[in-house]
C-alpha cells in the first residue's frame, strides 16, 4: 500500500503537496480562530506540513494519515525538526477508510478528495470523526475559466468537464451537502508556479541522478512536456482552494 514512484519523484522537494504557498497555509491556520489544544485529524496529510506548523505557532494536537510512507516518514521527521512530535503522530495508512478513535475538532482532507470518491463522500467521511460544531477542511480544484474542449479538460488532468465546478458552484455544492462555508484560502498562479514549476526541478534532478532507472523515460517524457501544458491549461483554467465547512 503506497503511492507509485513517480508521485513522490515529482514532489520530493515539496512539504506542502498542494499549490498553497507556505504563507497561505499559515493565514489559513490564523483565520480559523482555533484554540490552543485544537484536535486535528489530516487525511492524506502528505509530509505533514500542515498539522507541524500549525502545532507549532497555533498549539493545535492531532493525527496525520497518508498512504506514501515516504511522505509519512517526512512528516514523522518534520514533526521531529519543529519540536512537535509530543502533539502529532503520523500514520501510514489508507485515509480512505480511517476514522478517528475519539471526535476531533477539525477534520481535514485538504486536495485528497479521491479518498471519499468526491467532495461529497469526502465530506461524508471526515464527517464520522468530526464533533458537534467542529470545522471541516476541503480542499478541491475549481475551474477559474471553463475550458474550451475536452482536450483541455484532459490537459488539466481531468477526464471531463465534469470533473470540477466553478468557484461558485462548488461552493453551492457544499451547501447542498448541508454545510456553510465560513472561510477560504484560494491558490493564486503564482502559488501554482511555486507548486508545479517545482515539480519540473525534482524530476531533472533526478534524471541527472538516475538514467538508467526503469522509470527514467517516464519521467523524461514528463519533464519535456509539462512545463508547456501547464502553461497553456492549468495555470489559465485550473483554480484550487481550501475551504472552512461547518454543519448547518
Amino acid at each position: 500500500m503506497d503511492l507509485p514512484r513517480i508521485f513522490t519523484i515529482r514532489e520530493s522537494s515539496h512539504r506542502i503537496h498542494n499549490p498553497l504557498t507556505a504563507d497561505k497555509l499559515a493565514a489559513l491556520g490564523q483565520a480559523l480562530h482555533l484554540a490552543p489544544g485544537t484536535r486535528v485529524l489530516d487525511l492524506a496529510s502528505g509530509s505533514g506540513e500542515m498539522l507541524c506548523t500549525w502545532a507549532r505557532d497555533l498549539g493545535f494536537t492531532g493525527t496525520g494519515v497518508d498512504i506514501s510512507t515516504v511522505f509519512t516518514e517526512q512528516a514523522q521527521a518534520r514533526a521531529i525538526e519543529l519540536g512537535v512530535a509530543d502533539r502529532v503522530e503520523f500514520v501510514h495508512g489508507d485515509a480512505s477508510g480511517h476514522v478517528a478513535d475519539e471526535p476531533v475538532d477539525l477534520a481535514a482532507c485538504v486536495g485528497a478528495t479521491w479518498i471519499g470518491n468526491g467532495v461529497a463522500g469526502t465530506a461524508e467521511l471526515l464527517g464520522r470523526s468530526l464533533r458537534p460544531g467542529g470545522l471541516m477542511l476541503i480542499g478541491e480544484p475549481y475551474w477559474r475559466r471553463t475550458p474550451p474542449d475536452q482536450e483541455a479538460a484532459e490537459a488539466c488532468h481531468a477526464t471531463s468537464l465534469a470533473d470540477f465546478l466553478p468557484l461558485p458552484e462548488l461552493i453551492e455544492q457544499f451547501g447542498d451537502l448541508g454545510y456553510d462555508v465560513v472561510e477560504m484560502m484560494l491558490a493564486d498562479q503564482d502559488s501554482w508556479d511555486r507548486y508545479c514549476a517545482a515539480q519540473w526541478l525534482n524530476l531533472r534532478r533526478w534524471l541527472d541522478r538516475n538514467p538508467d532507472d526503469e522509470l527514467a523515460p517516464e519521467v523524461r517524457a514528463e519533464l519535456t512536456t509539462e512545463p508547456a501544458r501547464y502553461a497553456r491549461y492549468m495555470r489559465e483554467y485550473l483554480g484550487w482552494g481550501v475551504f472552512a465547512l461547518m454543519k448547518r
